[in-house]
């Protein structure tokens, strides 16, 4: 009878710690997706002006979606001429917390030599309710260096309008780089990566960036531009090609990056 009793106390032991512990399910963490995602492989070739959940904005500029240089899939090519500009649109953001992470492929064919200071965009994020643009992809020539450099910049806003670029960022043409930029706006800080390697050197903040002595502050974001714009007059070149591919938004990291 004791082997029966200490046989049946473990048994009631096990059956109270399994309705203990939680189902399975509720422990497998969710899967995270982005809220934006587009690999341009399911558009026609050709001439394109809209997708899914996206437009375009373009002056003396166009969008094509042509086979990949990789042989698989396709990818979209943005050309402008002069000081144009060509750029995927989206116009109907609302991230959690007004922060988000970006990351797309991208290889820009030639960047300008001419004139001086030129300064181009790659990426910009606004909100309908202040005039303050944010840049988190971008750059300029640098006559001292002869080469051009990524910075992270605004405009439009109380700090001016600047360009944070680095000489330890080179921006080089004729590759594809994988590039990233996180928005937290509970510092009103932009991130980025380049490659999976954050360039910390490129960070800006609040009180840390290249404009003036006031906070430099977010926007409430519904709008971002994807593409390229140069905005000074007869550059050298006189015309630019970009192509990009795999472009997605979160409120995570989205990595797939690193090497």
């Amino acid at each position: 009878m004791t082997r029966m009793r200490k046989f049946a106390a473990a048994l009631l032991a096990a059956s109270a710690a399994l309705l203990a512990t939680p189902p399975t399910a509720s422990a497998t963490p969710t899967p995270h997706r982005p809220f934006f995602r587009e690999g341009f492989d399911r558009l026609p070739l050709g001439p394109v002006t809209a997708g899914r959940g996206w437009t375009t904005d373009t002056s003396r500029g166009s969008l094509t979606v042509e086979p990949s240089a990789t042989g698989h899939g396709r990818e979209l090519r943005l050309h402008t001429e002069g000081n144009g500009r060509a750029f995927l649109v989206l116009d109907d953001l609302a991230p959690a917390g007004n922060s988000f992470w970006a990351r797309l492929r991208l290889r820009v064919d030639a960047f300008p030599t001419a004139p001086d200071w030129a300064h181009w965009t790659v990426a910009e994020a606004s909100g309908s309710d202040a005039a303050t643009v944010v840049r988190p992809l971008g750059g300029q020539y640098v006559p001292t260096e002869k080469a051009n450099f990524w910075g992270v910049g605004s405009d439009l806003g109380p700090t001016g309008d600047w360009t944070a670029w680095k000489t330890s960022a080179p921006a080089t043409a004729g590759a594809w780089s994988c590039v990233e930029f996180h928005l937290d706006a509970t510092d009103n800080r932009v991130t980025v990566y380049l490659d999976g390697v954050e360039r910390s050197e490129l960070t800006v903040s609040t009180r840390e960036h290249g404009g003036t002595a006031d906070d430099f502050v977010f926007p409430a974001f519904d709008k971002l531009k994807l593409g390229w714009q140069l905005y000074q007059a007869d550059p050298t070149p006189t015309s630019y090609d970009v192509r990009m591919d795999d472009v997605a938004l979160s409120t995570r990291r989205v990595g797939g990056c690193a090497a």
